[in-house]
């Protein structure tokens, strides 16, 4: 696929997922052959206890542009494996995933998602395994 029926393609996938991703907002940005990028406003209900955004909710953003960057090659993919390095406490108005490919295999794949900050300080990667399962 071009990089415009790509991205044509995961705005409608985008358009009609729903849930966990749905729920918290997670937004496409830019999309490519095993490249993702996707960005969340942070809320209220995105922060912990401290006032600081919730870690659960960074790995969902970094899983959910991996898994897009690895259903941007056509393929239905689940996540097998998972991994998040948190490097700063993350505060401010915006939190960014960028994602790619770092392995592609005919059944699995890995793929790092690095995570930005407002002002483009990286707070976290992730390192994700997906499998393929068509």
């Amino acid at each position: 696929m071009s990089n415009q029926e790509l991205l044509e393609f995961g705005k409608k996938y985008m358009e009609q997922v729903g849930g966990f991703i749905k729920h918290n907002q997670y937004r496409l940005v830019d999309i490519k052959e095993n490249y993702c990028v996707m960005e969340a406003d942070i809320r209220e209900e995105t922060l912990n206890y401290y006032g600081v955004v919730h870690g659960g909710f960074i790995f969902g953003l970094a899983d959910t542009a991996c898994g897009v960057a690895a259903r941007a090659t056509g393929r239905k993919a689940v996540t097998m494996n998972s991994h998040i390095e948190y490097l700063h406490a993350l505060r401010g108005s915006k939190i960014k995933a960028v994602a790619e490919a770092i392995k592609t295999g005919k059944n699995i794949s890995v793929y790092e998602a690095s995570i930005f900050d407002d002002n483009e300080v990286m707070v976290a990667k992730a390192i994700m395994d997906y499998f393929y399962i068509n």
